[in-house]
């Protein structure tokens, strides 16, 4: 019995790595919002309110809002110079500038072959990753030639989350936690131990679970535990190392201790 016992403990190590993280706090500020999409190295804070997205920086504020598309199902911010948004419920998505005028709008029941897509996330040069929920793959999809770059193997278990930056796309799975490089080939596949979410930032991986954040350090291929204050968490943000916390309320900063 107590051989079982190391066994699993060790077993425990080895996935969720030896050491948590620590964080420092760094400031409160009230803030209000349905979602915060990002938070960039400047201050500017990109959120969703009242199905609406909005940009706020030292010298500008943006609004961009498409109540006849629904509400937003996602944004996403890393590239600020082709912001996107995705409308599930009419299966579009819209590219906006910095300005949050409109440069492209993809709706993909229109398209030469039908695509039902879940997620859509920001990538290379005029690409979009999106998952096509029919034939459960990510595809790597030319907005501006309307064609596939690159596909990916169909997923095993009911997709979650999607996240990406120029050169890779991140896709959490109730099973797996996927990696593809921008070809999509995959680069790993790791077993999601009850992971419900995403985000990436320079290419660093973190990943919630029961209002906990944990990071994935892939070169030795374990979760670690990020040690957090206790707080009614709604949202979990990481600009370089920074960690934001949103509480509904308040956003709280921290600086990560790795």
């Amino acid at each position: 019995m107590k051989t079982l016992l190391y066994f699993l403990f060790f077993i425990s190590l080895s996935i969720f790595g030896q050491e948590p993280i620590e964080t420092t706090f760094v400031s409160k500020t009230p803030f209000e919002a349905d979602k915060i999409i990002g938070i960039d190295n400047f201050g500017t804070v990109y959120f969703i309110k009242k199905n609406t997205l909005y940009k706020i920086e030292d010298q500008n504020n943006y609004s961009y809002s498409n109540v006849q598309f629904g509400k937003i199902t996602s944004a996403n911010s890393f590239n600020p110079l082709k912001i996107t948004v995705f409308y599930e419920d009419f299966n579009t998505a819209f590219i906006l500038d910095n300005r949050f005028a409109e440069i492209i709008k993809i709706d993909f029941s229109r398209l030469e072959y039908y695509k039902n897509v879940a997620f859509v996330s920001t990538a290379n040069d005029n690409a979009l990753w999106i998952f096509n929920q029919d034939i459960q793959q990510l595809e790597l999809f030319d907005y501006k030639t309307r064609k596939v770059r690159a596909t990916t193997q169909p997923t095993q278990s009911k997709a979650l989350d999607l996240k990406s930056n120029y050169n890779y796309a991140w896709m959490l799975t109730e099973k797996f936690l996927y990696k593809y490089n921008y070809f999509g080939s995959l680069v790993y596949k790791v077993k999601n131990d009850g992971f419900t979410s995403i985000f990436e930032n320079n290419e660093q991986v973190y990943l919630v679970k029961e209002n906990n954040l944990y990071y994935f350090n892939e070169s030795e291929q374990v979760y670690q535990l990020i040690i957090t204050p206790e707080l009614l968490t709604k949202q979990f943000l990481v600009t370089n190392e920074t960690l934001y916390i949103y509480d509904s309320k308040n956003l709280h900063k921290f600086q990560l201790n790795k």
